[in-house]
């Protein structure tokens, strides 16, 4: 029996407060790691993390969403917990990493969700949602981009790299996963970095199908223009690596 056919007692502790459950599943031979939370038979909020971050990023949203919903929170290959696949043998794309999560999805029995998408999680979410447009019942973006504009001069030296996925072009980009970039994308513009939480991030799954998310952003507001579903957008006063025009834009398809 699947954990998420446990009776919905087990969403709950003593005092009636939500629990949270660390899971991993095998989908296609991976171990993905996920957060789950909440009664299995509400409605479902599926949060897809970003760069350079995992599942960890939502752990105090998920208790504030468990009380009515069924959450769930998964790790991709190379972030969090979940398997680090060598790179030789392993294809760190959106398009695997959506995949995946399909996967891990089907192996739930969820077969309708609302999306949370922030940043990387917005070209996974754009994948599951053209794949099983039925499937979506909202959608809420944060500094998720899906459009050409939202790529700023900051991302000349990655498109350099999907021009020819060259070993020069590739080494140039090291310097995205040095841990004082990551500290950095957590401590700029925070006035008190002791509120931070300095558990260990894994992020070196940097997936090099990011080249493909504007057309497959663009693709899914062609398609999704006949299904309206509600939506939200948000876009930070201070996003660094992304225009905020894309986030919003990405929303489109909603009422």
């Amino acid at each position: 029996m699947p954990p998420s056919a446990l009776d919905n007692r087990s969403a709950l502790d003593a005092s009636g407060a939500p629990v949270t459950h660390h899971r991993t599943a095998n989908i296609s031979s991976v171990n993905i790691f996920y957060r789950e939370a909440g009664p299995r038979d509400a409605p479902v909020v599926l949060l897809l993390h970003g760069f350079p971050t995992s599942s960890h990023m939502f752990r105090n949203l998920i208790p504030a969403l468990a009380d009515r919903y069924h959450v769930i929170a998964p790790d991709y290959p190379g972030y969090g917990q979940s398997d680090m696949p060598d790179r030789a043998a392993f294809a760190y794309t959106f398009d695997r990493f959506a995949e995946l999560v399909d996967g891990l999805l089907d192996q739930l029995g969820v077969t309708h969700y609302t999306m949370y998408v922030m940043d990387y999680g917005a070209p996974v979410g754009w994948r599951l949602a053209l794949k099983h447009p039925e499937r979506v019942t909202g959608l809420i973006v944060q500094n998720g981009n899906a459009y050409e504009e939202g790529l700023k001069e900051f991302w000349d030296p990655i498109k350099a790299y999907w021009s020819d996925h060259s070993e020069a072009h590739r080494k140039a980009l090291f310097v995205l996963v040095d841990p004082a970039t990551t500290k950095f994308q957590y401590t700029d513009g925070v006035s008190d970095t002791s509120r931070i939480s300095p558990i260990p991030l894994r992020t070196r799954g940097f997936a090099r199908s990011f080249s493909r998310r504007v057309h497959c952003g663009q693709r899914l507001v062609e398609t999704g223009r006949s299904k309206k579903v509600p939506g939200v957008t948000v876009a930070g006063g201070r996003v660094v690596f992304a225009c905020w025009i894309g986030s919003v834009r990405s929303c489109t398809v909603c009422k």
